[in-house]
């Protein structure tokens, strides 16, 4: 399967996909000193060659190789950009020392913004932007071998959580499974821990998977794994060629949020983490109650109905009293890791084909250091020199504005297609560093590809073909939108802040000529979203193909080249804020959107309080909201709940150390989760997830001195504070009383 476009093979396409064309890579691997070893899968083996590799700079200036003594090769780069010499060196070790050379030269680190050298701390990133290849070229994602991974627990009587540290708390379930559907499960209570693991070793290297999967496999199933194969010795040669797996700290932002994990990495293959990509959709999806695998697969709609589900403070009790329900437990949890990472890593899958990055890489990198990866390469593979990054400066938004709040029948909605990316080719708002003109063949490709893309996906067949093609317009989907914030991108060698500024306001301009017409026609608007517009059609306009009119008639008065579409028709809409509303589609099904309405900081009685009164709204039956309210409260005062609908879970985002610290100088207040984490026995970090409740009998009281983990909750002996909860319902009735 693919595309052709301008008599061109969509993958013949260089600036897009390097122009080495090599096929059925899966892997790129360098061995600590001037050879990189490629991995090629060929149907069901995997074979590697060897290839020479020097690691290289980029340079300002050859004199300030002027004292070091080492071997390299200087090469002058056409033109006057900033970084006019590519520097080769003989061995990454000889890299490191030409760096601490520079350093004393010029007092500048390697991460100084504006040094007169630029370093790329990948060896296989620098291989794969010198060689122009790409992974998994002319393979489709069902040629990966993907291995799913999770293991279960025992926590010693006494403690809350596992310890790997703690002698008692084993290993007590490895659960494998792979995409060709084998499962295999390795039980603790048929061999002795250090036995299980040397199985999962040789089980592993039998399967060969090119990616291993897991849930929170960073931070729990890899760390715990490690530690314990630690206390036994147990060599964790999992890696192609019997290499050993590696770790290292790390951090990863994910929209405002930094979270601290352990790296792994394993020789020749790959490790995917679908608690990271969880977090990664819900970026903008926004609809995720919680990033647990269990949630996560319900959202999904993945998880079987006969799934096994367990409580976690009760799998020690399990593994001793019913194991058959633990082995159970742990290969729903393998199938349903498998599941989610079809839906979510297949979009980094078809990015890692075209980014210089190894496919563990490509998930993690942002999108704009992804698309600046795209300009270093080809302006190195055409012997240009390349500028230093922009000064970062502040540039206006787009624009959002709401002109009636409360609930509005017969609402439609209408989206600029890709609003930015269409201003920026319409209007040619393009860096004016880019001498290549490289950002304007990128986005102008990938435009037209996506349009073929997603003419191919409403043409297929085959199921298989329609999810190929889905998921290429989908990548491509990601990678037009990112060309915009790319202008903005502080780090990139070939950002332009004032592009940026003409963008959005020619973007804004455009918007408020919609508004106009809209006006000017009979419609009413009611909020406008950076690209698109909600409003009320005229009383008119009684049929599917009347508002397709408008759309047509408004569009046909917007500049060439900007497209519009009608995204959505609703029975009725809630404007509460601006980006606050809530949608009723015509099968009475709600969407809600925005944090002041959708907040993770609200427990999950008040998002289904706040889902049913929403409905009740929307469908003009407000009078049954004081009904509603008190059914809510009975079945609180009855405790009539499990701990599920009030406990409240947040993310630790500082250390426990430097948020004791503050407390102690006053600099911030203190908050239940963290002090609930300073009083448990467990290792917290940055990133970290605490699930807690509120005791006591009054409605106010201090929470972080009033507090218990969930897993203390006992259904028995519920202490759970009623009246607290109770004043929260209530607060959120009095808050959309004047609405109903």
């Amino acid at each position: 399967m693919d595309l052709k476009f301008k008599k061109v093979s969509f993958h013949e396409n260089e600036l897009l996909f390097g122009r080495d064309a090599t096929p059925y890579i899966t892997a790129v691997e360098f061995d600590g000193k001037n050879v990189m070893e490629i991995f090629y899968r060929q149907k069901n083996n995997v074979v590697s060659k060897k290839e020479a590799f020097k690691p290289f700079i980029l340079l300002e200036d050859t004199v300030y190789l002027d004292g070091w003594d080492g071997t390299y090769e200087a090469k002058r780069l056409k033109g006057d950009a900033y970084y006019k010499y590519l520097v080769f060196l003989e061995t990454w070790a000889d890299l490191q020392l030409v760096l601490k050379h520079f350093k004393k030269k010029t007092g500048a680190s390697p991460a100084s913004m504006g040094a007169p050298f630029y370093y790329l701390n990948d060896p296989v990133h620098q291989y794969l932007l010198c060689s122009g290849q790409t992974l998994f070229k002319e393979m489709l994602f069902g040629d990966l071998v993907r291995l799913q991974l999770d293991i279960e627990t025992y926590c010693a009587e006494g403690y809350e959580f596992s310890n790997p540290h703690r002698v008692e708390d084993r290993i007590t379930l490895i659960s494998l499974s792979d995409s060709s559907g084998w499962e295999h499960v390795i039980s603790g209570r048929e061999y002795e821990e250090k036995e299980m693991l040397e199985v999962m070793v040789e089980q592993i290297n039998l399967r060969d998977p090119d990616v291993i999967e897991g849930h929170n496999i960073f931070n729990f199933d890899l760390t715990y794994i490690e530690a314990r194969a630690r206390r036994y010795k147990v060599p964790l040669a999992i890696g192609r060629n019997k290499q050993t797996i590696k770790s290292h700290s790390s951090r990863l932002n994910i929209a405002e949020r930094t979270i601290s994990y352990k790296k792994f990495e394993v020789y020749g293959r790959h490790i995917v983490d679908t608690y990271l990509l969880a977090q990664m959709y819900d970026v903008t999806a926004r609809n995720l109650e919680s990033y647990g695998l269990k949630n996560v697969a319900r959202h999904f709609n993945v998880a079987s109905q006969d799934r096994t589900y367990l409580e976690p403070d009760k799998l020690s009790w399990y593994y001793d009293n019913k194991p058959e329900e633990l082995l159970k437990y742990g290969l729903d949890d393998v199938r349903e890791t498998r599941a989610i990472s079809e839906i979510l890593s297949q979009s980094f899958y078809y990015q890692a084909r075209i980014f210089p990055y190894s496919f563990q890489n490509t998930i993690i990198r942002g999108n704009a250091t992804k698309i600046n990866s795209l300009f270093i390469r080809e302006y190195i593979n055409s012997g240009n020199s390349i500028p230093r990054t922009s000064q970062s400066r502040e540039y206006s938004g787009g624009y959002t504005d709401m002109f009636l709040q409360g609930v509005i029948n017969r609402v439609l909605y209408c989206d600029v297609q890709s609003l930015y990316p269409s201003i920026m080719l319409t209007f040619k708002y393009f860096p004016k560093v880019d001498e290549l003109n490289i950002f304007h063949s990128l986005l102008s490709d990938l435009k037209d590809f996506r349009l073929k893309a997603k003419e191919k996906m409403l043409t297929a067949k085959a199921k298989s073909e329609k999810m190929y093609y889905d998921a290429l317009q989908s990548t491509f989907k990601v990678l037009i939108n990112s060309f915009y914030g790319y202008l903005g991108f502080a780090y990139g060698h070939f950002s332009d802040f004032d592009e940026a500024n003409k963008v959005t306001a020619k973007g804004r301009e455009i918007i408020k000529s919609m508004i106009e017409w809209l006006e000017v026609n009979d419609c009413k608007v009611i909020e406008i979203d950076t690209d698109g517009i909600f409003f009320v059609p005229p009383d008119r306009v009684t049929k599917k193909k009347d508002e397709d009119e408008i759309i047509n008639k408004l569009s046909s008065a917007l500049p060439e080249g900007i497209n519009l579409e009608l995204a959505g028709r609703y029975k009725a809409m809630f404007s509460y804020k601006i980006k606050n509303y809530v949608l009723l589609d015509y099968d009475d099904k709600i969407i809600i959107k925005g944090s002041g309405l959708r907040s993770r900081g609200l427990e999950l009685f008040q998002r289904r309080f706040m889902e049913e009164m929403f409905l009740y709204l929307l469908k003009g039956e407000g009078e049954k909201m004081d009904d509603l309210l008190d059914k809510y409260e009975k079945e609180l005062v009855d405790r009539k709940w499990d701990k599920k609908m009030f406990i409240k879970k947040e993310t630790l985002k500082e250390s426990l150390a430097i948020y004791s610290e503050k407390v102690s100088k006053k600099k911030r207040s203190a908050a239940a989760a963290y002090e609930l984490a300073l009083k448990s026995e467990r290792k917290y970090q940055p990133g970290d997830q605490i699930s807690y409740y509120v005791i006591g009998d009054k409605s106010r009281v201090r929470v972080f001195d009033n507090c218990k983990l969930a897993s203390q909750w006992n259904s028995e002996e519920p202490d759970e504070n009623v009246e607290y909860y109770k004043k929260k319902l209530n607060t959120l009735y009095e808050k959309f009383k004047p609405f109903f």
